[in-house]
């Protein structure tokens, strides 16, 4: 009778194993890799987006304080009101409704 376990088939065994533990660990670190390049990216994306509303933000911020008129300008109410009016829009008096048949 033949036995199975010889030393060449347990070398062929050791080897087939120890492939396979490496393919598995080179499959574990491209997977990392490939998480590491998503945080990065979505870090980049991040970043950008807190630079883009802390623009918006000191835009507006200077923007506000450059509309108001300071103490001291020669500005009168009436020109202050002429500027808030929409050029075009009067209020009208609604016609009175059509009674129903």
């Amino acid at each position: 009778m033949v036995s199975i376990f010889n030393k060449r088939n347990a070398a062929v065994g050791y080897i087939t194993l120890k492939a396979a533990s490496r393919a598995l660990e080179r499959r574990r670190r491209r997977r990392s890799g490939l998480k590491l390049g998503v945080y990065i990216g979505l870090g980049l994306v991040s970043v950008g987006i807190l630079a883009a509303v802390a623009v918006i933000a000191v835009r507006r911020q200077n923007g506000a304080a450059a509309e108001e008129p300071e103490e001291g300008s020669a500005s009168t109410d009436a020109e202050r009101e002429d500027e808030s009016e929409i050029v075009g829009e009067y209020v009208t008096a609604a016609p009175e409704p059509i009674p129903a048949t």
